[in-house]
């Protein structure tokens, strides 16, 4: 338990575990809502984003795009109204970093929320959360009607003369509503289904008005920046990628659960030092990064740092956050086909390089774990998942090829054996 702690750099989780999260006084009494007040009376829009600019803080939900830049955009963006959406659809299997944060401490939400619709002149807001997470909204119902209450939220906010309320909206189960363009479908009572990129939504957004989308843990960070500056917020992580991030532990571990530790910790000691290692005396075999559509790595690069730079150098990304570790008991591709499964059910089917994609490699998967396939169905599996990753509309079918084509480069072997035509390749 020391070691679990040692390494660990709580900003987005300060005060998770810490206050009563239906208790805005101790969220005060804690610092809470400093910032907001300091943005609105002592600083500029302007001086808002460039703070956030200079801070040099990514977007948490996967994509990495830099917020200042977001923000920045969807300011200088003509039209009217503008929204700030926190999107909180967190579909990803394994991952439920999002929830702690929620339920655990929803005015940072809530605060970082205001803080960027008051920088890009925002008046209104959504927090769209996942059907499932009962808990995470009846707390941020909560949280934001205490809000409104205490002058944090509605009309002239701390007497400034801004104005900018929240509505939640919650989810129906659809994976591919964590994208941007389809939540926004949702959010417009249409089916949640990928837009056409470009226009983005920093353009036109939110009926067709400019809108910033964050993660929750993006506008977690958001208050702490502006209350300890750019500078302070970049002295932990890399240079490129500055800050902490937030991680789920899962799979074979022995301990599982949330960490945030500066971006740039190694996988050796995520797994090692602050998880445990691996139970049972097992041994590691793989670790994927960033949730269902991310890289799987072999025991070689358990040295690489976590960081969204570092990670796409070996085909890999930071995503949600979701790290499942896997130990030798298990066959990669019947892991991967586990997750193709899971991409063949959740595609919005509007695209056919998804739609098609995802039930052709859970097909092709599922032939080769049954020795019934060949060296052709493998360049077939290689193929089909090229295809996907230029084709594709959205970042579900972009990605879903991503498991297979690592685990391709770094466990070929698995699918070697497994193939009806192996024995006869090796006597050639």
């Amino acid at each position: 338990m020391k070691n679990y702690l040692k390494s660990q750099r709580r900003i987005v989780l300060r005060n998770c575990g810490q206050i009563d999260p239906n208790n805005i006084e101790e969220y005060i009494a804690a610092g809470g809502y400093r910032a907001l007040e300091r943005a609105l009376l002592e600083m500029e829009p302007e001086d808002v984003i460039k703070t956030i600019k200079d801070s040099g803080l990514r977007g948490r939900g996967g994509a990495g795009f830099p917020t200042g830049l977001k923000w920045e955009l969807a300011a200088k963006a003509s039209g009217h109204p503008k929204f700030v959406i926190c999107n909180a659809d967190e579909g990803e299997p394994g991952t439920f970093k999002d929830r702690l944060i929620l339920e655990g401490d929803p005015h940072c939400v809530i605060e970082g929320m205001v803080i960027a619709a008051y920088a890009v002149g925002a008046s209104k807001g959504y927090l769209y959360i996942r059907g499932e997470y009962g808990q995470s909204l009846q707390t941020i119902a909560n949280a934001i009607q205490q809000a409104r209450a205490a002058g944090f939220l509605g009309n002239d906010i701390v007497g400034s003369g801004f104005s900018f309320d929240i509505a939640v909206r919650s989810g129906a189960g659809a994976y591919v509503c964590g994208e941007e363009t389809a939540l926004m479908e949702s959010i417009e009572g249409r089916r949640g289904e990928s837009r056409v990129k470009p226009p983005y939504p920093t353009d036109h957004g939110l009926w067709g008005r400019p809108t910033v989308i964050n993660n929750v843990e993006t506008l977690a960070n958001i208050a702490p920046i502006i209350e300890n500056g750019a500078q302070w917020f970049k002295q932990f992580g890399t240079a490129t990628s500055p800050g902490t991030k937030v991680f789920t532990l899962t799979g074979d571990i022995m301990n599982r659960g949330l960490v945030e530790v500066p971006m740039g910790t190694t996988l050796r000691t995520l797994i090692y030092e602050i998880g445990g290692g691996i139970p049972r005396g097992r041994k590691f075999k793989m670790a994927q990064t960033g949730g269902s559509s991310g890289g799987c790595l072999p025991a070689s690069l358990l040295d690489v740092p976590l960081d969204f730079d570092s990670l796409r150098a070996v085909d890999s990304s930071l995503g949600s956050g979701a790290l499942l570790i896997v130990d030798d008991s298990h066959c990669i591709v019947d892991v991967v086909r586990s997750f193709m499964k899971f991409f063949e059910h959740e595609s919005c089917g509007k695209c056919t390089p998804c739609r098609e994609g995802t039930y052709r490699l859970a097909r092709l998967l599922e032939k080769i774990e049954a020795e019934e396939a060949t060296h052709a169905d493998l360049e077939v599996l290689n193929r089909l998942c090229r295809v996907m990753e230029r084709s594709s509309l959205c970042g579900l079918g972009q990605a879903a090829p991503k498991p297979v084509l690592t685990t391709l480069k770094y466990f070929k072997d698995e699918y070697l054996i497994h193939l009806r035509d192996q024995a006869a390749s090796k006597g050639a």
